[in-house]
């Protein structure tokens, strides 16, 4: 039995699928080498992620899915959900031998998780758009501290910098230890070792922030209680749309907590 194991990263995967193919085997699982030991006995090929080898698979990807499917299994991927890796192999390998109609085959409990699971980071992804809080520091960078429930920064990256194209801002995932820095026309990820936010809400260091951040925060807060008709407040309509774990993230919801 064998097990092959990757950097984490969507690039990686892909090159381990191409060396799957490449020695014809089937292994018992894929996983990234930084996660917890799940197997004894087994033979471990730790695979180098190889750009020419993943575009390769990303493109017999791109020609067997249609329009709408296209980003299916990355969508899915980034849900980070335990043997996400198994089930898009096992997905890819009836994909590959000319399985007619994969994508509607929700009898095939692959398809059906691989699905739901796209379905869900893509509405995370949106909720990302509608509850990010941008804070201003004194040299003038945009920064938000936030915490997906999946890995959907690669996937809002476009909507903010189509945005916010003359500004410097900085979304962070508070999870997963990284971000996306965007200036100058130039998008990068970056890592941050010395931490000016707050771990839990993502909050800038008060000395950090712009003289008038502080007020403008207030005076949002101000608005948004007297735009309130507490006669007509629903809570629980309130947390449907606007989910709890988001509020402490939220100026407006603060005072709430």
């Amino acid at each position: 039995m064998k097990i092959y194991t990757y950097d984490n990263t969507f690039e990686g995967f892909l090159t381990c699928v191409f060396d799957c193919y490449s020695r014809k085997d089937f292994p018992v699982d894929i996983c990234s080498r930084y996660g917890e030991q799940r197997y004894l006995f087994v033979e471990s090929i730790d695979v180098p992620t190889n750009p020419i080898k993943a575009e390769r698979v990303w493109k017999g990807i791109q020609k067997h899915l249609s329009g709408k499917n296209k980003q299916l299994l990355f969508y899915a991927y980034l849900s980070e959900e335990l043997g996400i890796e198994m089930k898009i192999y096992r997905f890819l390998r009836r994909m590959f031998s000319g399985h007619l109609n994969l994508e509607t085959d929700y009898g095939d409990p692959d398809v059906l998780y691989l699905t739901q699971a796209s379905q869900k980071v893509k509405k995370e992804a949106m909720r990302m758009m509608q509850f990010v809080r941008f804070q201003r520091t004194k040299d003038r960078m945009y920064f938000c501290g936030i915490e997906p429930k999946y890995d959907v920064i690669p996937l809002i990256i476009n909507h903010y910098q189509k945005r916010f194209t003359d500004q410097r801002w900085l979304i962070y995932d508070l999870r997963r230890n990284y971000g996306i820095l965007y200036g100058n026309d130039k998008v990068e990820e970056v890592v941050l070792t010395k931490k000016q936010f707050n771990a839990y809400n993502g909050q800038v260091k008060e000395e950090l922030l712009h003289e008038g951040e502080d007020f403008y925060q207030k005076l949002w807060r101000s608005y948004f209680k007297h735009i309130t008709i507490e006669e007509r407040k629903n809570l629980k309509l309130q947390r449907q749309h606007m989910p709890r774990r988001f509020w402490r993230y939220l100026p407006e919801k603060q005072e709430a907590n």
